[in-house]
């Protein structure tokens, strides 16, 4: 017997889960479907649309965490080169470019195999870790997109790191 035949059935839907959590913490959300929610959580500098949606073929929760940034297209490359060198410093998810709409998204998965349940605290820390990775990142794309600067320039602004107190 192969390990496929032993998947067992979740005992509720994963986006379910989500939904719950949403409005726990008073986000605005809209159910897109049985596989499919969008919530807006709030960070510092701007709102957050977080979507979620259930993939069954890969048992995968995916995330998308997208922000405004409308890419101008002379700004295309050096967007990419940013966020390839931002993703390099990224432990967990990534960056890339909804090219539909041609917005920066972050992206993450839970992998839910063989009937896996996944936990308020998971979803949480998906939620957490998608915005704060796009609240550290978010003035370095908007430093290449509108100021001009550098992949490089931008990325050193924003991972400077002050010691000590004034």
């Amino acid at each position: 017997m192969s390990v496929i035949e032993l998947q067992s059935e979740r005992a509720g839907h994963p986006v379910d889960l989500v939904e719950h959590l949403a409005s726990l913490h008073d986000w605005a959300f809209d159910r897109l479907g049985e596989d499919e929610i969008s919530i807006v959580v709030k960070g510092h500098g701007c709102d957050y649309a977080v979507s979620f949606t259930w993939m069954d073929d890969i048992e995968s929760l995916h995330l998308a965490c997208s922000f405004d940034a409308k890419i101008p297209k002379r700004r295309h490359a050096d967007l990419l080169q940013t966020i390839a060198l931002v993703n390099e410093q990224l432990w967990v998810g990534h960056f890339d470019v909804w090219n539909a709409d041609q917005v920066i998204m972050y992206r993450h998965a839970l992998f839910l195999a063989g009937g896996a349940e996944a936990t308020p605290r998971q979803c949480e820390a998906l939620i957490e870790i998608a915005v704060e990775t796009c609240e550290r990142y978010f003035q370095a794309f908007q430093f290449v997109i509108w100021a001009g600067k550098t992949p490089k320039e931008a990325l050193e602004a924003v991972l400077f790191e002050t010691v000590g107190e004034a």
